[in-house]
């Protein structure tokens, strides 16, 4: 058993040091060397490709801006966007929510159209949250110091413009919008490459985008697996190996995918490392000249890749894997014998025309 245990952690060793010589020096040539520069996001806002550590940047840049067009709009986006605590944001837009209807349901009861700013549900529900308070400014609020009631003291309140009680509808919508709304979400761009014919199809070299773990981070899980394999002295039990395989996974964010054709030529796209391979077969299916032909797709080893709702993580496709294109025989067959002409690739022609050759 300890034989086992000692082979196996040298080969996991072995895999984790070329991880860390991937990461800390990819290549004496720097960045031309890698498969792909790095992992991209398309800002809905404004189409934009911009690098993954720039894209919480860019989508508030985008926001923000985006206050010049619709400041309704940009401060709900504003709220879903940068507010992470999804339960509290759930909290205060239901409030906020509730402020709304009593107002468009008791348009004539005045104190319905002011909140207080230190009323204790407005400030841990509501004032809490990034953007709120540009959302109420936005719907028509302005803030006023008002006297209390039988005292000499002031506090703030919201208060509803006038103008606003003849645009109730339009009140309404905005809470429509505010509770409906979701988080702006950059795209994963797939980046999506053709490559010639190479016998270099399964070499990859992969920037730390792609990594969860830095390299600092590899190091110290080698030294640990190192410590755990020398005081080992019994077989691990389904539930330690089960716990390794889970961190294994959780390793990598993304996975850099090739698939090869029968005709040589390459397809490669960037997914999400938890991504479903249904989401792989799509990719390769809106690049065929004739997406209705049936194909199946090849992991490594030749393993078919038949259930397409197992993530490429499960499926021990990360953080890279060259994978092959077989058509159905069958089909394929029925084609020939039509005597139908073929084009030379099944590839759409806008994508052959930006073809590159692997380096």
């Amino acid at each position: 058993v300890r034989k086992e245990l000692m082979a196996e952690a040298a080969a996991r060793e072995k895999v984790l040091s070329m991880e860390e010589e991937d990461l800390a020096c990819p290549d004496e040539d720097g960045a031309s060397a890698l498969s792909v520069s790095g992992v991209y996001f398309i800002c809905p806002l404004t189409g934009a490709v911009v690098r993954k550590d720039q894209k919480e940047k860019h989508l508030r840049e985008a926001i923000l801006s985006y206050f010049s067009v619709d400041p309704v709009a940009a401060s709900i986006m504003e709220i879903h966007t940068f507010n992470k605590d999804r339960e509290k944001v759930r909290a205060g837009v239901e409030t906020t929510a509730k402020y709304l209807d009593n107002i468009y349901l008791h348009p004539e009861e005045e104190k319905y159209r002011k909140i207080k700013l230190q009323n204790k549900v407005f400030q841990e529900r509501i004032s809490c949250l990034e953007g709120i308070h540009r959302f109420f400014q936005a719907i028509g609020f302005e803030t006023k110091t008002l006297p209390v009631p039988g005292q000499e003291a002031t506090e703030e309140y919201y208060v509803l413009k006038e103008e606003m009680l003849t645009r109730l509808e339009d009140l309404r919508d905005y809470k429509e919008q505010l509770l409906n709304s979701e988080p702006v979400r950059a795209q994963l761009d797939r980046q999506l490459s053709v490559f010639k014919p190479s016998p270099e199809a399964a070499r990859f070299e992969l920037p730390n985008d792609f990594y969860s773990l830095t390299a600092e981070e590899i190091k110290r899980e080698q030294r640990l697996r190192t410590e755990a394999v020398e005081k080992a002295s019994m077989l691990r039990t389904r539930a330690m190996r089960e716990k390794e395989e889970q961190r294994e996974m959780r390793k990598y964010n993304y996975t850099l995918l090739r698939v090869r054709f029968p005709d040589g030529y390459i397809l490669q796209g960037t997914f999400y490392a938890r991504e479903l391979v249904s989401a792989l077969y799509t990719f390769v299916r809106e690049a065929l000249q004739d997406d209705w032909l049936p194909f199946e797709l090849l992991g490594p080893g030749g393993l078919k890749l038949t259930d397409e709702n197992l993530a490429f993580n499960e499926c021990g496709l990360v953080p890279a894997a060259l994978l092959t294109l077989a058509w159905d025989a069958a089909v394929m067959a029925d084609v020939q014998a039509a005597g139908e002409e073929q084009p030379a690739s099944p590839l759409k022609p806008e994508l052959l025309s930006r073809v590159q050759t692997l380096s």
